[in-house]
């Protein structure tokens, strides 16, 4: 921790000198921090909510949520379906990328090229796309194979670059993150977002400023520092000294103590993201653990007996301190589609634990590894989730990783039993399509590490994925949900509050998301 804190001192250093350089009322730095760190500056290479919180300073999109988080025009001024399997984009004119070069359809036509290459992890942006064409210099049609009505609203999620750039540093496909590659793009940036990078050190910090020529709103923050520090104690102490203005993921057991702080505020609200368990449920045998040279995950009622042995009222009041809700669905209450029969979480029963697991064959338990990332609150979930299997005779050697382990991992579907949380960008749709649809060559399940498969689930997913009729589609979501929940396809955990602490002299607006905007962001 002390090496930690000696680090912190030397960047806030950094932001003072700064500051002083700056005209006075003029320079409004902030500092943010976080326990993770962004990974790449790729802006397809990786699907974390973590790597979007500073990508999306860097890189608009076509369509994004303003500062009420609702959807509207930003690099498209309009779109319209001008065919069933056809969306016309019409984009924003003058705009021009953070080295001075222009925006314009060529852009828009090799971004959705790169973001369906092979190493491409922004693949689940572009639902049933198989290319773009342009119309004219400001004229973009987005092709499916199918109606996609949830299109317009996924495209909030796929980060622009510049052509020509990526050309020019032969960055023209996406950095195979999982394979850990270098590239001049996962260092380097070139957006037309309303921050550029300055400076990024892994691990360390990320240095964002204000760009000067961005065509949308911006509020007065003209420096960000995106600090990556690891101990929660740590990023408590900077903010109550000061030396922290904004704490994105404040440590739950911090909560009440900077609830009752001179100086600092905490908002919190609802959010997106679903904490869960993952099992294999194709492989014969585990890769992690001992279990006879079987596969325990592949029984039902070895599944139904992990459900039953976890208490997630008691995560919910202990783990979480009461800032996440219990239920049963992959994706939470904020996402449209969320039917209220998901409210009711998973039935704490551990004597029927027991008895299914001495029916399908393993009285004395089987041992297996949980592969979960080591920052909180999944650390502290994972933790006490092992001790409840252990008192049912599961026993769990827990493995946590850095987060950006994790998922290369997990998408390698190099796992026995993990814990991931999931954030849909669009509807239930985008937590059904890439968690649950059986994996395929079209891309879909691929963050289906277990390889859960359901031919129903399937139908009832592709059947909604092109249904006009909301009505219709969400019925046809929640009973593929049902099904998943049935067949214990995943336990969920928690859905997770997002809560956000600050000094009092920041101005923002709590985001669903969890990421905060740069854009909405002022301070006194």
């Amino acid at each position: 921790m002390r090496r930690e804190m000696l680090g912190l001192c030397r960047v806030l250093m950094v932001a003072v000198v700064l500051a002083v350089a700056a005209p006075p009322g003029v320079a409004k730095t902030l500092r943010y921090a976080s326990a993770f760190e962004p990974g790449t500056m790729d802006p397809h290479a990786l699907a974390s909510a973590y790597t979007t919180r500073v990508l999306d300073q860097i890189f608009d999109t076509l369509i994004s949520r303003d500062e009420n988080f609702v959807i509207g025009p930003s690099l498209a001024l309009s779109w319209t379906a001008v065919k069933p399997t056809v969306w016309r984009f019409t984009l924003r004119p003058g705009v021009k990328f953070h080295d001075g070069s222009k925006f314009g359809a060529d852009d828009v036509v090799f971004n959705v090229d790169r973001a369906l290459a092979p190493t491409s992890a922004a693949r689940f942006n572009l639902p049933n796309v198989t290319g773009a064409r342009k119309v004219d210099d400001l004229t973009v049609d987005i092709v499916t194979s199918a109606p996609t009505p949830v299109l317009p609203i996924a495209l909030s999620n796929l980060r622009l670059m510049s052509k020509a750039w990526a050309k020019k540093h032969n960055a023209e496909k996406p950095q195979n993150f999982q394979g850990k590659e270098e590239t001049f793009a996962s260092r380097n940036a070139n957006g037309t977002g309303p921050f550029m990078l300055k400076e990024w050190s892994p691990d360390v910090r990320t240095v964002l400023v204000a760009n000067p020529n961005y065509w949308g709103p911006h509020g007065n923050v003209s420096e960000a520092q995106y600090l990556v520090v690891g101990s929660s104690a740590t990023r408590l102490a900077g903010l109550i000294s000061g030396e922290i203005d904004f704490l994105v993921d404040p440590a739950t057991q911090d909560v009440e103590r900077l609830e009752r702080t001179p100086g600092v505020k905490v908002i919190t609200g609802i959010g997106r993201a679903t904490q869960f368990l993952g099992f294999d449920q194709s492989r014969d045998r585990l890769l992690y653990g001992d279990a006879g040279g079987k596969n325990p995950f592949k029984d039902l009622r070895v599944r139904q007996a992990v459900r039953f042995a976890i208490d997630t009222n008691a995560l919910q009041s202990k783990v979480m301190r009461n800032l996440g809700v219990a239920g049963s669905s992959l994706y939470t209450p904020a996402i449209e589609g969320y039917d209220p029969s998901f409210d009711r979480p998973p039935t704490y029963d551990p004597e029927r634990s027991r008895m299914l697991l001495k029916q399908a064959g393993y009285p004395d338990g089987f041992v297996v590894t949980l592969h979960c990332s080591s920052s909180q609150p999944a650390d502290a979930l994972c933790q006490a989730v092992s001790g409840m299997l252990a008192r049912v005779g599961i026993k769990v050697t827990y493995q946590p990783l850095p987060f950006n382990n994790l998922v290369p991992k997990v998408t390698a579907r190099d796992v026995s039993f993990y814990s991931i949380g999931w954030q849909p960008v669009t509807d239930a749709e985008g937590a059904l399509v890439p968690l649950a649809h059986s994996p395929n060559a079209s891309g879909d399940g691929e963050y289906n590490a277990g390889s859960y498969s359901d031919p129903q689930v399937d139908a009832l997913i592709d059947r909604a994925r092109v249904e006009l009729d909301p009505a219709i589609r969400y019925q046809r979501l929640v009973e593929a949900m049902t099904i998943i929940a049935r067949d214990v396809g995943y336990v969920t955990l928690v859905y997770r509050r997002v809560v956000w602490a600050m000094r009092a002299n920041v101005k923002t607006k709590i985001r669903p998301n969890d990421s905060l905007d740069l854009r909405f962001v002022n301070m006194d």
